[in-house]
């Protein structure tokens, strides 16, 4: 498993992270996320052979959110 923390901007309310966490959990392979919303912050931890951290950005970044 490996854990990756992304810098989220436009976190404005508890449904931006229950949107982030459902998007990013669909995603095959993804363990966990936790999402600390007054920090613009997502950890996610995933088997690398499944996805990686650039398609855990993209669907973030689909979802409507900037990743730093």
């Amino acid at each position: 498993m490996e854990t990756t923390i992304l810098s989220i901007e436009q976190l404005s309310c508890p449904s931006c992270v229950r949107k982030i966490e459902s998007g990013i959990l669909r995603i095959p392979g993804v363990e966990s996320v936790q999402v600390k919303f007054n920090a613009g912050k997502v950890k996610v931890t995933f088997d690398a052979s499944h996805t990686n951290t650039t398609e855990i950005k993209h669907v973030v970044e689909q979802l409507g959110y900037v990743v730093r």
